[in-house]
């Protein structure tokens, strides 16, 4: 049996045999549903480190040929499935990973032709009476072969997309790359062949010219992951189950690594969740894997109102973003829209497909965002958080006259984009003047149901912090005054949804006048009972 026809269970096995291992099988579930039917063909986009290439290589040992794989998912959520058997290892698989062919290739103009020359010789081998020399096409010598034995093609690519990405700028490379895979997947021949088409890379299938190659392809993303929501990456009740095992603190791993919103599901980073279980140690795992290096030069491209998008992220903010620009390629950057939408195919942001935001999933994911800004030096960066930290101090010295003339000067100088027109446009101002807490507290809960109404903001710290930082309730008018504010944080009782903290609470009216253009602002120290 060869490496890329009927492959044998051996990569899968791999990952059984790893100390942790959870059970994804259920996508097969799916996939064996869409088995030669218009749904068959399937792009299946998310970051590195959420599991394409174990899934790609589950998909294989369960339907290749090559492989005998009953006894190793007889204990596995699919053995369940009414159709287990009836398409376990029964059909000839084709897995193609492009990121090894690119890697393996000494000139990238010659990947496709690696590619096919690479599957068609092990195809001969097999199929020696179906396949004549004159046959140099992969698309053709899979319809003869179907024609011959009757049996059609399990197909599955890893990595689709890396062409796409890394070879952006090589019309040669992208062109043969489309006609590859227009031969492969258009029109009505290849249903003739295959039985199931899984593609599984970082990028959607691209806009324009890869979108008239694939544009038969069901693509679930990190956009819109439908029905496949469960099996990009680990969900919160797998994520219990390990916290449980391996006695790490539940809520701690929610903060650090959860936080990718996909349909019903919180859906958190698989490798991080492995590494924090198995090493017990909560850090940014991100940055063993994968490099920032590939966002840097995005967040700092000039484009009205990114960077203080990117700011406001790192305050705990949610965004709009416009998702429908972006043409899913790497050259066509041309918005802070597209610059969004591509950071959350990369993983470095959330999606909110309800609400149409983009915001910083996790902590593990907003150090790394820090660093990369950091890493070039953003001057607005620098002296922002220099600001920002100005203004935690003078909150936390119950300074009120320095906490208002910062707040005006971080609106002025640094978020002139938004423009105040009512309390809410004040809260992102406010949102953003914060940055500089998220070091020591939680990302601020926005709108915390209290006693008789709603606090504004509410920032608790960090557990190792409790003792050195008091919690904050900050309450928000426009055109009134800050006594007002005050009033309503006491008269509505907003202390008593923090009352179990334990540490110092102070209050925090902020008024801003829209004819004086001044802000104000009350501190005060709440005394428990």
């Amino acid at each position: 049996m060869g490496r890329f026809v009927n492959p044998d269970n051996s990569a899968f096995q791999v990952a059984l045999n790893s100390e942790i291992y959870v059970d994804k099988t259920g996508l097969i579930k799916y996939t064996n549903s869409v088995l030669d039917t218009t749904n068959a063909l399937i792009c299946n986009s998310r970051p590195r480190r959420f599991g394409k290439s174990y899934a790609a290589n589950m998909l294989a040992a369960y339907y290749s040929k090559g492989a005998d794989s009953e006894k190793m998912f007889s204990d596995l959520e699919i053995s369940k499935d009414a159709n287990f058997k009836k398409h376990l290892n029964k059909y000839d698989v084709i897995h193609i990973d492009i990121q090894w062919f690119q890697a393996n290739c000494v000139e990238p103009d010659n990947v496709v032709d690696f590619v096919t020359n690479s599957v068609l010789d092990e195809l001969r081998k097999i199929y020696p009476e179906a396949l004549p020399t004159e046959v140099i096409r992969l698309p053709d010598a899979l319809s003869r072969i179907k024609d011959k034995t009757g049996q059609k093609f399990v197909i599955i690519i890893d990595e689709w997309d890396i062409l796409i990405r890394d070879a952006a700028m090589n019309n040669k490379v992208q062109e043969d790359y489309i006609t590859f895979l227009r031969g492969m997947f258009k029109g009505t021949e290849p249903t003739k062949y295959i039985q199931l088409a899984y593609l599984t890379g970082i990028l959607p299938i691209k806009k324009e010219k890869t979108q008239s190659a694939l544009n038969n392809f069901d693509e679930f993303t990190m956009l819109s992951a439908s029905k496949l929501a469960p099996y990009i990456g680990f969900t919160e009740d797998e994520v219990k189950k390990l916290a449980e095992k391996y006695h790490q603190e539940f809520d701690e791993v929610k903060r650090w690594y959860d936080g990718y919103f996909l349909k019903e599901y919180q859906v958190y980073n698989p490798r991080a969740v492995i590494s924090v279980m198995l090493r017990g140690e909560f850090k940014s795992y991100w940055s063993e894997t994968a490099s920032y290096d590939a966002i840097v030069p995005l967040i700092n491209m000039n484009y009205d109102g990114l960077k203080t998008a990117i700011i406001e992220m790192l305050s705990g903010a949610e965004v709009k973003v416009n998702t429908a620009t972006f043409k899913n390629d790497t050259v066509n950057i041309k918005s802070k829209n597209d610059v969004l939408t591509y950071m959350i195919h990369l993983g470095y942001l959330g999606y909110n497909e309800t609400r149409k935001t983009a915001f910083v999933p996790n902590e593990e994911i907003r150090q790394e965002l820090t660093m990369a800004a950091e890493s070039k030096a953003w001057d607005e960066m620098i002296s922002f958080q220099q600001d920002s930290e100005s203004l935690l101090d003078a909150t936390l010295d119950m300074d009120s006259t320095a906490v208002a003339a910062q707040i005006e000067k971080i609106h002025n100088e640094y978020v002139s984009v938004i423009q105040y027109h009512n309390e809410n446009s004040l809260s992102s101002v406010l949102t953003i003047a914060y940055l500089s807490a998220m070091q020591y507290y939680f990302k601020p809960i926005r709108e915390l149901p209290t006693g008789r109404g709603f606090a504004d903001f509410v920032f608790v710290p960090k557990p190792e912090y409790k003792n050195d930082y008091p919690a904050l309730i900050v309450e928000l008018k426009w055109n009134m005054n800050a006594r007002t504010a005050m009033m309503q944080i006491k008269d509505r009782k907003y202390p008593t949804s923090i009352l179990n903290y334990t540490g110092e609470i102070l209050l925090v009216g902020i008024n801003y006048d829209k004819n004086s253009k001044e802000h104000q602002c009350l501190i005060e120290k709440y005394e428990k009972d």
